[in-house]
């Protein structure tokens, strides 16, 4: 389903030039759930964006479902992304001025996606556990439950894939499990794939596969 092929992606700092994806190459299949553990810095975060159309790499393709994503143009990427590809950020990112019900739609108000993605957007807010929240604002909320708003976000339109970034970072133990329950549910009803960023060995453990990155370089666990 995703096939990463010598991906690279290198940065100026201050005049010497940093390596932040060296050469990447794996695939992912159908119905994967796939963690990636390293610390800090090591690239987790730009492979992430650079799989999902956000950061275009130096050299190397990403092919899913058959599709190369950088050999498209923006808008039909945007698309593509839409349609496919969902985000879980390493912080909330919600938009102060909408209400949690209107985070949590906002992806599906760029294209079609289903007759009734409201009554999805309003049962996700009842399994993270939001329902009471749905009219309240991200600055009534703590930081737990913005993530938790951050993630029913990620699958309002269906996605085939969910890229998330450290995506139980803030929350606390019992919702952490809860949150990994809800992921592993929707894997197993939909086929959808999973490639997770984190530094946690435990929840990496929880994974299907698990690979490791250091200095920019991709190796398997």
């Amino acid at each position: 389903m995703i096939e990463i092929t010598d991906i690279t992606k290198t940065y100026t700092i201050a005049g010497k030039k940093v390596v932040a994806v060296g050469k990447a190459s794996f695939t992912v299949e159908r119905g994967e759930i796939v963690s990636i553990i390293g610390h800090s810095g090591s690239g987790k975060t730009t492979l992430l964006s650079l799989i999902g159309g956000l950061t275009k790499p130096d050299s190397g393709t990403v092919v899913i479902n058959g599709n190369n994503i950088w050999s498209m143009n923006d808008d039909d990427l945007s698309d593509f992304r839409n349609k496919t590809i969902s985000f879980i950020y390493q912080f909330a990112s919600l938009v102060p001025t909408l209400t949690v019900f209107e985070n949590i739609m906002l992806p599906a108000t760029f294209g079609v996606h289903g007759e009734d993605t409201a009554g999805y957007a309003r049962h996700l807010c009842d399994v993270v556990g939001l329902s009471d929240k749905m009219q309240s604002y991200p600055s009534q909320l703590s930081g737990g439950q913005q993530r938790r708003v951050a993630i029913a976000r990620a699958f309002v339109t269906n996605p085939a894939i969910v890229l998330a970034d450290e995506p139980t970072g803030d929350l606390d133990e019992e919702t952490e499990v809860e949150m990994i329950r809800f992921f592993r549910k929707i894997n197993e009803e939909k086929g959808t794939v999973f490639i997770i960023v984190t530094h946690s060995t435990d929840l990496a453990k929880q994974t299907g596969r698990h690979l490791k990155m250091s200095n920019g370089i991709v190796t398997s666990v």
